[in-house]
């Protein structure tokens, strides 16, 4: 016979041991008899679960039995969505005609950051600490 938990009103959370087929039926509490009825604990890890997950996992389970149609026309138009919010999110701190070629290297503040890029004699490209294990062409 399985274990089972209940709750009383008055005493809480208590388990008793239950015939299978009776797994929905109330019981009574061992300390005043009050009828209680079964409860069934969330283990932790899922009562915490980011709400996100939730909403994706959910989505998920819908897109599932019935899935989203999207036309090509509507695909294309959220990409171009996406590319916009992308290229609005990778400007320059410091305006787009400041002239310094910015290329991503500059700093928190709007100044220009220093390469480590260095010549050997030889004029091959190398970047000391940066990853010494990579090949440059």
């Amino acid at each position: 016979m399985p274990l089972y938990e209940y709750k009383c009103p008055k005493h809480g959370v208590f388990q008793e041991l239950a015939p299978m087929s009776e797994h929905d039926q109330p019981t009574h509490c061992p300390q005043c008899q009050t009828l209680s009825a079964r409860v069934i604990v969330v283990p932790p890890e899922i009562a915490k679960v980011l709400k996100a997950t939730q909403q994706a996992v959910e989505r998920n389970e819908k897109a599932r039995e019935s899935p989203d149609v999207m036309t090509s026309q509507q695909f294309y138009e959220r990409e171009e969505e996406r590319r916009q919010r992308q290229a609005y999110q990778q400007k320059p701190p410091h305006g787009s005609h400041c002239g310094c070629g910015h290329n991503g290297s500059h700093g928190s503040n709007g100044e220009k950051r220093r390469s480590n890029l260095m010549y050997t004699a030889e004029g091959n490209k190398m970047f000391p600490g940066m990853r010494p294990w990579m090949i440059s062409h």
